[in-house]
């Protein structure tokens, strides 16, 4: 029998560096990788002399891996995955990418440009991957505790002025008008591209403290739209990403105030759509505590409104129709003029229709078909011809509680109305709210005008 080569292994690094900040001993750590795994019905029996083959290289087999960053994990407070352990073993490159808060600005920019690399180079795993619960409420709390960055101004690569930022502000804006009117399918492979070949280089460069910190925030808008498009191209794991990437680049800006949209915005309703509710409310009471002061009514309206759809989900009507009014009176108050100043940009068009759009989905999963039916039309009447996808919503929504109230005939029509709308978009949202309506008209699909709403729909598909 052939030898079997001789493969000369490289001292793990990456493992060390979180031993070392974790502060565990070798015997410590493997103390706790064995505990862990036990949780996980694994009879590992490690030890310090286990822990320093890794160190010099050597790859554990199996589950090992994950056991070893889940336990690093718990030690450190946050997520820790295999390629920041250093056991990805050539696959699984970028598994890890763009899931971790950094503490330092550097580590935030290195953070989000191999995001946008990985987005862009790699995309079919990364379009795969799925989404890591605990690291939708982890970034909260790292957003929570921590200071504000003292700097970030840099003095390395070419100069980026006020009129980069603009033109950052601008595009994304430009893109953001696109993506209602067309859906993500035919926008976002733009915004990637331009992050990565354009932005990645101005975030590189040099610039003065407040030319930074607006940089950043522009860049924190654009990739919060980055991973709302993934969410609409049906990349749910892609998008938590870039929502917990958009959340550092606002810590660096110092905006508190749209950190919290994105957790209210953003994550919250990513936690909707994967059915995690408890984790909706979490996500939006952490944007009220932490951007408490910062913000205008008219964002303190939106965080309740977010809030209330964990509620209602859980089916706590009572605690809904609290922050529902908490919502509405924040409204009330940003109607009147008295916010504390101008609403920034990210809020301005959360008005009453969006409110209303909110507190649909509410009354509707709570089962309160005339509440939701109301709001609605309410949301309907106040949206532009412009928000095409977000009108295609409102009318399913509009359907969802005409089925509740039996009016089986109107939801078909009115969700026959959705459907061409959303044929006029490349939107995996809006497909799955029409798979949703279609589940609710399936008690009455002996009807003929259900029958033929469903063939309507094949056809459009097909």
């Amino acid at each position: 029998m052939a030898a079997r080569p001789l493969v000369a292994r490289q001292p793990n690094e990456r493992l060390q560096a979180l031993i070392q900040e974790a502060g565990c001993s070798n015997a410590g750590l493997a103390r706790r990788v064995n505990m862990c795994g036990a949780e996980h019905g694994l009879d590992l029996r490690y030890d310090k002399t286990s822990v320093a083959r890794w160190l010099r290289g050597q790859q554990p087999r199996g589950r090992a891996p994950a056991i070893i960053a889940e336990a690093l994990g718990r030690k450190l407070g946050r997520t820790v995955t295999i390629d920041e352990i250093g056991m990805a073993n050539g696959k699984n490159l970028a598994s890890g990418v763009g899931l971790q808060f950094s503490p330092t600005v550097l580590g935030a920019i290195e953070q989000v440009c191999e995001l946008w690399r990985s987005d862009v180079g790699r995309r079919d795993f990364l379009s795969g991957s799925s989404v890591a619960a605990s690291a939708l409420v982890e970034p909260s709390r790292d957003w929570l505790i921590t200071a504000m960055d003292q700097q970030v101004a840099r003095s390395a690569g070419a100069r980026v002025g006020t009129s980069d930022v603009e033109a950052v502000r601008a595009m994304t804006e430009a893109l953001t008008q696109l993506d209602h009117r067309f859906g993500s399918g035919h926008v976002r492979p733009v915004v990637v591209h331009y992050l990565n070949s354009v932005v990645s280089g101005l975030l590189a460069g040099s610039y003065r403290e407040a030319v930074g910190r607006e940089l950043f925030a522009a860049v924190a808008r654009l990739t919060e739209l980055a991973g709302y498009m993934a969410i609409d191209t049906g990349q749910p794991g892609l998008a938590q990403r870039y929502y917990i990437q958009a959340l550092r680049l606002a810590q660096a800006a110092g905006d508190r105030g749209y950190g919290g949209y994105v957790l209210a915005a953003s994550m919250s309703h990513l936690a909707a759509q994967l059915g995690n509710p408890r984790e909706i409310a979490q996500l939006a009471r952490a944007a009220q505590e932490g951007a408490r002061g910062r913000v205008t009514p008219r964002a303190e309206a939106m965080f309740y409104a977010a809030e209330a759809r964990g509620h209602a989900l859980l089916g706590d009507a009572r605690t809904t129709q609290i922050v529902a009014s908490r919502a509405e009176s924040a409204m009330e108050r940003a109607e009147a003029g008295q916010d504390s100043g101008d609403d920034p940009a990210w809020i301005k068009h959360f008005g009453r229709a969006y409110l209303s759009d909110e507190l649909a989905h509410c009354y509707r999963d709570l089962g309160q078909a005339e509440a939701a039916e109301r709001a609605a039309r309410e949301a309907l009447d106040g949206l532009p011809e412009s928000r095409a996808r977000r009108r295609a919503i409102g009318l399913v929504l509009l359907a969802s509680a005409q089925v509740q109230r039996r009016e089986v005939e109107q939801a078909c029509h009115t969700g026959m109305r959705a459907v061409e709308l959303l044929g006029t978009l490349r939107s995996n949202r809006g497909a799955e709210y029409l798979d949703d309506l279609q589940l609710r008209l399936e008690p009455f699909r002996e009807e003929a005008v259900v029958r033929e709403f469903g063939a309507r729909l094949e056809v459009q598909a097909a």
